[in-house]
């Protein structure tokens, strides 16, 4: 198969860092042009589309191909949406995908948004360290766990709550499973996939974070991915 060298806009989840993407950055090699979204410069207030209007200002110019990570899948689908002639294709890793008009919040299962839901009112949108330790960074070693909580930001209760439009994905889609995942269990990431009505899927044994915890095998589903759909792609 022939793999697409569509440019790359990586999309992260909540509250991570764009350094997580260094080491997927490095496999993918330079035959992918790569960019991580940026979030909103005031991100305290901020929109769900504010969030992708921030993450299509860093995206490569023309096309490019998606690669959204936890609720990272909303903000893809909102570009995908304010863009839909610039996004080729649309990779979902361990991604948060809501029914159509649905929100993160909403997408979550009984009674856990409830409970977020709460939490956020009271709490903030940061999770206390014990819960990123156990939950996001779980699989990861130490240093790498603690340099997640130094790094972790909150974000917007926007992110969180506003809708996706109906169907704004794009159409050709794909949705990587993390089996080993405590914090999106893999049985929900497995009806988002079937929700977002992916192509092509694959697994990974990994945690929440596989561009961190195995970032070869990250970027080879990634460019997997874009072979099965070079020929369908396309072109600028």
């Amino acid at each position: 198969m022939t793999t697409s060298h569509e440019p790359l806009l990586l999309i992260s989840g909540a509250g991570l860092p764009e350094w997580v993407w260094n080491d997927t950055r490095r496999a993918l090699g330079d035959e992918h042009d790569t960019r991580v979204a940026a979030r909103p410069e005031s991100s305290t207030r901020a929109r769900l589309r504010d969030y992708a209007e921030a993450a299509l200002r860093s995206a490569p110019t023309g096309r490019f191909a998606i690669i959204a990570h936890s609720s990272g899948g909303l903000i893809g689908a909102e570009v995908a949406r304010l863009a839909p002639d610039r996004v080729g294709a649309f990779l979902a890793v361990s991604a948060v995908v809501p029914k159509p008009g649905g929100s993160f919040i909403s997408a979550m299962p009984l009674p856990n948004r409830w409970l977020l839901g709460v939490a956020m009112r009271l709490a903030g949108t940061r999770p206390p360290d014990s819960a990123i330790r156990r939950g996001i960074a779980d699989g990861l070693d130490e240093p790498t766990v603690r340099r997640i909580i130094a790094d972790f930001a909150a974000e917007s209760p926007g992110l969180y709550r506003d809708g996706i439009a109906h169907d704004s994905f794009g159409s050709s889609r794909g949705y990587v499973v993390t089996s080993r995942d405590r914090e999106i269990p893999p049985s929900l990431q497995r009806t988002f996939a079937q929700r977002l009505d992916a192509s092509w899927s694959a697994e990974l044994g990994t945690g929440h974070l596989p561009m961190i915890e195995d970032p070869n095998a990250l970027a080879n589903s990634i460019t997997s991915f874009l072979s099965s759909i070079a020929t369908r792609m396309p072109r600028a």
